[in-house]
């Protein structure tokens, strides 16, 4: 249960970043293709999201590491999110 809530926890934070690397109108946002950049980018976001549900679902379900490969993946997207956000990339 504490693998679950640490997961979701983690995936509002992958979605509060996703969303402000989405707002930020970095440059690179536009070498996205056009059928990506619809609404926004905003269909991105459905992915984050299935990428969080299946984490949850494999780690209610016995697959323990799957909570540490989705904390990897997390801080990975935070350093991303801090690289795009501080304009550094």
């Amino acid at each position: 249960m504490t693998a679950l809530i640490v997961l979701f926890l983690l995936g509002i934070a992958n979605f509060t970043l996703h969303s402000a690397v989405l707002d930020s109108g970095h440059a690179m946002l536009q070498h996205m293709p056009g059928s990506i950049r619809r609404l926004g980018g905003r269909l991105t976001l459905l992915a984050e999201f299935a990428v969080l549900v299946v984490a949850m679902l494999l780690s209610a379900n016995g697959w323990g590491a799957v909570a540490w490969i989705y904390g990897g993946y997390s801080a990975l997207n935070a350093l991303s999110a801090w690289l795009i956000l501080t304009r550094r990339i």
